[in-house]
């Protein structure tokens, strides 16, 4: 027999639920009726309901123009090589930190490089510009003092992806740590010990037994990353980027802001998004389907 839904009871979760409600209508639906601006020549002082509609113009345009497919590319070169290191770092740092056996230590070095994640990209921002500097960083003083040429971290193309990569890979590697602990935490010791038994010493438990039980969560980690491999971090790039590294360095989220708000494309940028939104809600639907093809995970 069906319940039914007792609201004079139940009215208080409802309550509570409202506004977040009203958080998520506010500002995640109600501003998608400004898409409208992606197929119209926008002018804000003509307004959504009187600026002519120009169709497909802008999104023919993002594939034309030289500097949106640049764009692009860069987005995905960057995107990609943060979602193979973001997944590499961590599950080795997991199987290194499994091995330690002193507690006080393990948790140490745990508290250590999970603080990073919960600084933002603004505060970390400074520090990278100051320690990286071609005057006086750090980095490069430590380059010279060993008779090498200093490097020009945020100024070279080539090295800003390498450092934007680097970088966020050093912020989050930690707090990312935690999802293959926990699947480590979750092996079956009985399985140690009959490897033991067998006479296996540590590195052949560790290929046998523990890197197999890692493999279903790498699966699944690495695939639902594959909805975000157009969200290259915005936050970061914004904070270390500069005119001179925009050819190897200017993402798709860094390209909206200057073309949008700063140049007053306003059409163009809406384009840019929304084709960027659309590829990756795409990419959601597939990650999830093959997180279930391979590893058996799914939500619902």
């Amino acid at each position: 027999m069906k319940k039914q839904w007792n609201w004079k009871r139940n009215w208080p979760l409802h309550l509570m639920l409202l506004p977040a409600a009203i958080v998520l209508a506010v500002f995640q639906y109600a501003p998608l009726g400004g898409l409208v601006m992606a197929f119209q020549d926008f002018k804000p002082w003509l307004g959504i309901r009187g600026s002519p509609w120009v169709g497909w113009m802008h999104f023919r345009d993002l594939f034309t123009f030289q500097e949106s497919v640049q764009v692009i590319w860069n987005t995905l070169i960057i995107s990609s090589l943060k979602m193979v290191f973001h997944l590499i770092v961590p599950f080795v740092f997991a199987l290194l930190l499994n091995e330690v056996r002193k507690l006080l230590f393990k948790r140490t070095v745990q508290t250590i490089v999970y603080l990073p994640h919960f600084l933002s990209w603004v505060i970390l921002g400074g520090i990278f510009i100051d320690v990286l500097s071609m005057d006086g960083g750090i980095v490069n003083r430590a380059l010279e003092a060993v008779g090498l040429q200093p490097i020009f971290f945020l100024g070279d193309g080539d090295w800003f992806r390498f450092t934007i990569v680097a970088t966020d890979v050093w912020k989050d590697f930690g707090f990312a740590t935690i999802i293959f602990l926990a699947a480590l935490a979750g092996i079956n010791p009985s399985l140690y010990e009959a490897a033991l038994i067998d006479g296996a010493n540590r590195w052949q438990q560790t290929l046998s037994i523990t890197v197999p039980s890692l493999v279903p969560i790498a699966i699944v980690v690495g695939t639902l990353s594959l909805g975000s491999i157009l969200n290259a971090g915005f936050d970061q790039i914004f904070n270390l980027y500069n005119p001179l590294v925009y050819g190897k360095g200017d993402i798709i989220d860094t390209y909206v802001y200057r073309t949008a708000l700063l140049s007053g494309s306003f059409s163009l940028g809406t384009a840019v998004g929304l084709f960027k939104s659309v590829i990756s809600f795409v990419l959601i639907v597939v990650a999830y389907r093959l997180a279930y093809v391979f590893a058996g995970y799914r939500i619902f």
